[in-house]
């Protein structure tokens, strides 16, 4: 009887061996291998817009009958437990028009794992390569493992724990413990006899007692060789975990790890791949490559090969290009202002340049009209020079040193102007006409200086007052009620009386002793005081610029308040079909705007409304007709009403 056994044995491993070596053969001579194909195009239960996209997984033998899938998961008993049957439909093209939905594109295709080069000692490692705008992205693996490769797996990690479990935890197995009662027992009995003591007992009460401590007693009974001997074995886990487990079961970083029971009967895999649109996205390839692994060898390199191209279509290309443009009011004068603080002696309307701040406060001033006097586009006609003062002192006295201090302004900056446009024709130079006769380059208009004066800057200390956070809130109320008083004089006089008058005189006052700019300019060439002129509409074609590039919430943000077809657009590309329907029944009709009301409406199962919109489209566009085919809610439409033969004579 055993040697019917082993004979019968010897002709299984026999039997393997030659499947094995013919299915390597047919590898090498290339007659078998992977494939991916593209997914069926049409499945109505995905059409809906806002159902998910799932990876599928199928296996059928030869008479088409399903066979066994267990997805690689454990159950408590380390066996491998199946978790689901799905269903897949298979198509074999090269290639496939998909649509990029909400700024993202599902790239679903099936890959193909013929039964001729299954083999349940071998791991299948299939990589498939993703291509798009010349850049090349891996994606994650699809692995297809043999019912005895697995277990094989599965019985290493179970003598790596057997090596584990060999290696002691506890340290009270290394005591020696039968030896070390005996020891007691015969030579100190009355520490023998406290082992049934349940009172606590020091190792200082024990040594005064016995001149020997429980440590030392057990010190000298613990074996050092098997403590050794266990470190050892403990210092061994990394290679026997190497020895072992030699190819790991991995979870982290797969498509797919399916292990099958069977390998009669190919195995199709529907794999889905979403990618974030870009908008350069026209096309994606796809390529699969791998290998075949028999334990921790492999067997064969599988070369990459059938690519998929997949055309992708979006509704950013339905956008409308025009160009919108606005009418815009361009007056001939113009206005500008700076404010600078120059500070003055009591009493003086001298401009210094060394007191305080005033070079930096003087020099900013410099620069502003230097490029006013040096701008292509404007001249400066005319600059209003306004000084004001502080309240302390009588109004009238104020009144005349505020004037006299713009006055004194004026000239200095006039003279700063003078000198600077000198400055500039001398670097300028006499230039040649064209008889050869020197001329003197035309001078610049002279600059009218107006100095004008606030005598006390009331409304200004009002505003710093209410900001300072310094001050009270009864400071603050008592001075509002002070500013009632019409005099000025008066007024000063009675918040001179209060504690806070100091405050206000060292951090407030000096701040209203402000000198502001008003620079008057006109446009160069132009003669009428107004003229309208049309610009483009920046903010709209920023917009269409948005939906071009796929930034759909950004669209919206810049093309809500137009309300016209591209703004439809956007909110359809974000599946705010309602929001898209209400524009797109207000707009004109045209084609374009049948074929989006075609998917719109398709999307809120108003079927017939959308069937007679795509006709609509395609009789005043015959191109739609071959766009139809792009777009999956048109397509459905297509196929499931057979429009191809009603819209050719429509």
């Amino acid at each position: 009887m055993k040697g019917v056994l082993r004979t019968g044995l010897a002709l299984l491993l026999l039997l393997c061996a030659c499947s094995t070596h013919r299915k390597m053969a047919s590898l090498r001579a290339g007659a078998v291998s992977p494939s991916i194909t593209v997914a069926d195009d049409i499945r109505p239960e995905q059409i809906g817009f806002r159902m998910p996209v799932r990876d599928t997984l199928k296996v059928r033998d030869a008479d088409g009958r399903e066979l066994l899938i267990m997805q690689a998961v454990k159950d408590e008993d380390g066996e491998m437990v199946a978790t689901e049957m799905l269903n897949p439909v298979v198509v074999t093209a090269a290639f496939k028009n998909t649509a990029e939905r909400h700024g993202k594109v599902d790239l679903r295709f099936n890959v193909i794992i013929p039964a001729r080069m299954q083999d349940s000692r071998w791991q299948i490692r299939l990589r498939p390569l993703l291509c798009v705008s010349d850049e090349e992205m891996e994606l994650l693996p699809v692995v297809i493992t043999g019912e005895q490769y697995r277990r094989a797996q599965l019985r290493g990690y179970q003598q790596y724990r057997n090596f584990v479990n060999s290696i002691i935890t506890d340290s009270a197995e290394f005591i020696r413990t039968h030896d070390l009662e005996v020891f007691l027992a015969r030579n100190l009995p009355e520490i023998y006899a406290l082992r049934t003591d349940s009172s606590y007992v020091s190792d200082e009460a024990v040594a005064s007692m016995f001149g020997v401590t429980r440590g030392e007693a057990v010190d000298h009974y613990t074996d050092r060789l098997r403590i050794l001997l266990n470190d050892r074995r403990r210092s061994l886990l990394p290679d026997r975990y190497r020895r072992y487990v030699k190819v790991p079961i991995i979870t982290e970083g797969l498509k797919l790890d399916t292990v099958i029971r069977t390998d009669t009967g190919d195995i199709s895999y529907e794999y889905v791949q979403t990618i974030a649109a870009r908008p350069s996205l026209r096309r994606a390839l796809i390529t699969l490559g791998g290998d075949i692994y028999e334990e921790d060898r492999k067997l064969f390199d599988l070369p990459r090969q059938d690519t998929l191209t997949f055309y992708i279509s979006s509704l950013s290309s339905l956008v409308d290009d025009t160009r919108r443009y606005l009418t815009r009011i361009v007056e001939r004068r113009v206005e500008d202002n700076s404010v600078c603080w120059i500070e003055f002696a009591a009493g003086s309307s001298t401009v210094d340049p060394q007191r305080g701040n005033n070079e930096s406060e003087i020099g900013r001033i410099k620069s502003n009209l230097a490029q006013l006097l040096d701008d292509v586009r404007f001249d400066l006609d005319s600059i209003v020079v306004t000084a004001s003062a502080s309240p302390e002192g009588s109004y009238p006295s104020n009144r005349t040193l505020s004037q006299r201090r713009s006055e004194a302004v004026s000239r200095y900056f006039s003279a700063f102007v003078r000198a600077y446009r000198d400055s500039i024709q001398a670097e300028t130079g006499l230039r040649l006409n064209l008889d050869s006769a020197y001329v003197e380059p035309s001078r610049a208009p002279s600059l009218k200086f107006i100095p004008e004066s606030i005598a006390e800057n009331w409304s200004m200390l009002r505003s710093l007052v209410e900001a300072d956070e310094d001050l009270l809130p009864e400071d603050k109320a008592d001075f509002l009620q002070a500013l009632r008083l019409e005099d000025p004089d008066r007024r000063e006089r009675e918040i001179a009386s209060r504690p806070y008058y100091r405050y206000l005189r060292e951090h407030l006052y000096p701040r209203l002793r402000t000198v502001k700019f008003g620079f008057y300019l006109h446009r160069k060439g132009m003669a009428q005081d107004t003229i309208h002129t049309t610009v483009l509409d920046s903010a709209y074609m920023a917009g269409v610029q948005a939906v071009r590039d796929r930034d759909y919430t950004r669209a919206i943000s810049l093309l809500r308040p137009y309300r016209d077809f591209n703004t439809a657009v956007a909110y359809a590309a974000l599946d705010y079909n309602a929001s898209a329907m209400d524009i797109l029944d207000r707009i004109p009709a045209s084609p374009s705007r049948e074929y989006m009301r075609a998917i719109v409406l398709s999307r809120l199962d108003r079927t017939q409304e959308a069937v007679q919109s795509f006709l609509d489209a395609c009789a005043g566009d015959p191109s739609f007709v071959h766009r139809g085919n792009l777009d999956p809610e048109i397509s459905e439409l297509i196929h499931k009403y057979n429009l191809n033969t009603i819209y050719e004579d429509y």
